[in-house]
C-alpha cells in the first residue's frame, strides 16, 4: 500500500495543496479546545476516582483534533490513519470508562465488556451501510446507538448520567447528519457540511467527558451538583 497516495473524499478539496480544505482544517480546533476546557474543568474531580481516565481522554480529544488536521492538509493514506486511530481509542476508553464508573464493573471485567464493542461493530455496521443517508457514515453509527442504549439502560439508576449521554447521543447523531450530507450538497455548499462534523463532534466528545466528570464529583460526593 502507498501510504503516501493523496486521497480526495471531501467536498471542499479541490486541489492536492496544503490549504485545499481550509475550512475543514480550522474546523479542527473544536477538539483541542474542547480538550483544554474539559482538562481544566476536572481540577475538581479526586485524585483517585477516575480522574486520571478522565484526563486521558481529554488528551486523546485533543490528538483527535491533531489527527484530523493531518488528514484534512496531507490528504493521504497515513494521515487517514492519524485521523481515524484516536477516534477508535477515544471510543474504546469511553466504554471502559462507562462500564467501570457508570456500571461500577471491576477493571478486569469492564474490560472484556468494553472488547464487546468489536462483535457488535462488525454486526450493525453492514445494517447502518444500507440507510438512505448516513450510510456513507455506517462505520461510525454503531457509537450513538450504544450511547443512547447506555442512556435508556441507566434512566432509572443513574438519571443524571441518563439525561448526559442521551444529550451526546443526539450531538452526534446530529454531527453525523452533516458528515454524511458533505458530498449530496456540495453543489449547494461548495466548501461542504463536513466542517461542522467537526464543530458539533468536538462538543459532544467534550460534553461526554463532562458527564463522566460531574458523575466522578458526585460520586466522591453525593452532596455535589
Amino acid at each position: 500500500m502507498d501510504w503516501t497516495a493523496q486521497v480526495d473524499a471531501y467536498c471542499e478539496r479541490m486541489s492536492p495543496a496544503f490549504w485545499a480544505e481550509p475550512v475543514n482544517a480550522v474546523t479542527n480546533a473544536a477538539f483541542v479546545l474542547a480538550a483544554l476546557w474539559m482538562w481544566g474543568r476536572l481540577r475538581d474531580v479526586p485524585a483517585g476516582s477516575g480522574k486520571t481516565l478522565a484526563r486521558t481522554l481529554c488528551v486523546i480529544l485533543a490528538l483527535i483534533g491533531i489527527g484530523s488536521f493531518l488528514f484534512h492538509t496531507y490528504a493521504t493514506r497515513w494521515a487517514g490513519v492519524a485521523d481515524v486511530a484516536p477516534i477508535a481509542i477515544y471510543v474504546l476508553l469511553y466504554i471502559y470508562a462507562a462500564n467501570r464508573h457508570y456500571w461500577r464493573l471491576r477493571p478486569l471485567w469492564a474490560a472484556v465488556a468494553t472488547l464487546g464493542f468489536f462483535p457488535y461493530a462488525a454486526l450493525t455496521i453492514p445494517l447502518f451501510s444500507h440507510l438512505p443517508l448516513l450510510g456513507v457514515s455506517a462505520a461510525y453509527m454503531p457509537v450513538p446507538v450504544m450511547i443512547l442504549a447506555y442512556a435508556l439502560a441507566f434512566r432509572g439508576r443513574l438519571p443524571i448520567v441518563a439525561r448526559g449521554l442521551a444529550i451526546g447521543g443526539g450531538l452526534l447523531l446530529a454531527s453525523l447528519t452533516f458528515r454524511s450530507l458533505d458530498m449530496p450538497m456540495c453543489e449547494a455548499v461548495p466548501f461542504g457540511t463536513h466542517f461542522m462534523w467537526h464543530v458539533l463532534n468536538g462538543i459532544m466528545l467534550g460534553w461526554m467527558i463532562e458527564v463522566l466528570r460531574r458523575h466522578l464529583v458526585q460520586q466522591a460526593d453525593p452532596r455535589a451538583q
